[in-house]
């Protein structure tokens, strides 16, 4: 099933949005086209996509009018080739040439984040591994664009920093190591839903595996290498009970190398940093 979304909870985020645009108001519109005009618009994808945030896209005009009608034909998660009809929107003429910059603009974004990460999903089919975002996302959006992810196929890795413990390279180096900084982060085990952290190399990693963390993220590693650790991590633990996690330097070209390398999660920051925007369009009509 796609993800769902409650546009309404995100109102005063679209308002907000609206209101950087408009400024002190939309002075072409308001001057070229009568209030009491009726239009209609069209969503029209231009080039294949997986659609994201269409519940967002018609909400962006129902805040400028409350009578507007919205017939969404695609829900988010589909994938869409070019031509096809997503969304037609009934409203004042002014409200669908007011909203319609900040709708698609949000649209063509989170359509975006979706459409990478399935293609990143789909490069490692038939693997083990499953493709995770990072905090690397558009301050404000941060919800948006992981919600994105999901659409794409893709999975949330931690959503804000008091989620879990994440323990980076500079983490260790100001702790003083890769042990001094797991033993002061037992502190906090009780207040995180896991325990991660990152090694660079295999003595990192055999230092780490001595705590047994929830996950152990092997960072800016080469898929021989990430080999070799996630060899090391099950014999260590041939339960299986700790997750390794792949990141850094990780692209669409070698992403099923790592993949191939038998770790559970991929996190690829170029979801949410990197996507580019897909093309949309809106085409209005005097109704």
């Amino acid at each position: 099933m796609p993800p769902s979304l409650d546009a309404s909870k995100y109102h005063n985020l679209l308002r907000s949005f609206l209101a950087e645009d408009v400024g002190a108001g939309d002075i072409t519109t308001e001057s070229t086209v009568p209030a009491t005009q009726r239009a209609r618009g069209e969503l029209i994808a231009k080039a294949p996509l997986v659609l994201a945030g269409i519940d967002l896209f018609g909400e962006v005009f129902r805040l400028l009018d409350s009578a507007t009608e919205v017939e969404n034909c695609s829900r988010d998660g589909e994938e869409l080739k070019p031509g096809k009809i997503p969304a037609r929107v009934r409203a004042s003429a002014r409200a669908l040439l007011t909203g319609e910059r900040v709708a698609l603009n949000l649209l063509q974004r989170l359509s975006g984040v979706a459409t990478l990460t399935h293609q990143f999903v789909c490069a490692v089919v038939g693997t083990s591994a499953e493709i995770l975002d990072t905090r690397k996302t558009t301050p404000g959006l941060r919800m948006l664009e992981k919600y994105a992810v999901r659409a794409g196929g893709g999975r949330n890795h931690r959503k804000d920093l008091s989620e879990a413990v994440l323990i980076k390279e500079n983490h260790i180096r100001l702790a003083g190591g890769v042990s001094a900084a797991l033993t002061a982060a037992q502190t906090a085990k009780d207040r995180a839903a896991w325990m991660e952290i990152e090694v660079t190399n295999l003595d990192e990693l055999r230092a780490a595996l001595a705590y047994n963390p929830d996950v152990i993220l092997l960072d800016n590693m080469n898929p021989a290498l990430v080999r070799q650790a996630v060899q090391q991590v099950r014999a260590h633990d041939p339960a299986r009970k700790i997750r390794t996690e792949a990141s850094g330097g990780i692209t669409l070209a070698n992403v099923r190398e790592f993949a191939e390398a038998g770790v559970d999660w991929i996190s690829v920051g170029a979801l949410t940093h990197s996507a580019p925007a897909v093309d949309l369009s809106f085409e209005i009509e005097p109704a």
